[in-house]
């Protein structure tokens, strides 16, 4: 149940993240931009281009998982202390989250994708057109994810690491799961027709501030429960 709390907070955290909605967005503009008439393709793409992401994210975090195996096998001596760490990571994302929210300024350090980044991820996404150009694109794109979205799978994978490979896979997967679950939901708000993808877009950057405020509640309230022993 300990863990269970973990990896539902930081994939909370995780999931309400500006440039993964930002990219969603993106995605579902390049889709609509080729196929106005065939409505049906912007929840085929939506949904190709979010299974690609679950995809490459549980396939990053496995290699995550045993490169933090292999590191606490080499350093054992550390091993008790692995818990400590990650919390004070956790809330040092947390403490950049708040700043984000105090001072605001695109591309900020753990927190976002990259100013220099944004140009290429935008040339890629704008060559989708069909569902199955949005799931092989999809599983690129997530390399320019994971500037800013890697830091609670650090910590989540951190704490994954120290089950069996057999426990860990269910875990990997409800992480995962509801880190698209805000993509899955833009994709079927645009495709119902309850907004578009410019409204979406032009709310998340009128409430980009408040995301990042929540993401750091979240993620400094966790790492202040692992320090204190309530998680």
């Amino acid at each position: 149940m300990i863990t269970l709390a973990r990896i539902i907070t930081l994939a909370l955290a995780d999931a309400i993240n500006p440039c993964a909605l930002a990219v969603m967005t993106m995605v579902l503009v390049s889709i609509l931009l080729t196929n106005d008439a065939k409505k049906h393709k912007v929840l085929l793409g939506g949904l190709a281009f979010t299974a690609a992401v679950f995809v490459g994210y549980f396939f990053y975090g496995l290699i995550i998982i045993q490169l933090f195996k292999s590191f606490v096998s080499f350093t054992s001596s550390i091993y008790p202390y692995l818990t400590k760490t990650l919390a004070i990571l956790a809330i040092l994302l947390g403490i950049f989250n708040i700043k984000d929210f105090i001072q605001y300024k695109p591309g900020g350090l753990a927190t976002e994708m990259p100013i220099k980044m944004r140009p290429k991820v935008k040339q890629i996404i704008k060559k989708i057109t069909s569902p199955k150009g949005a799931f092989f694109i999809g599983i690129l794109v997530t390399l320019f994810l994971l500037p800013c979205t890697i830091g609670p799978y650090i910590i989540a994978s951190g704490t994954l690491s120290t089950l069996t490979l057999i426990k860990t896979i269910p875990y990997l997967l409800l992480y995962n799961f509801i880190f698209i679950i805000p993509m899955l939901a833009i994709t079927f708000i645009v495709y119902a027709g309850i907004s578009t993808t410019d409204k979406v877009s032009d709310w998340k950057e009128r409430n980009i501030k408040y995301i990042h405020l929540a993401t750091g509640i979240l993620l400094i309230g966790l790492g202040i429960a692992i320090l204190t022993g309530i998680i």
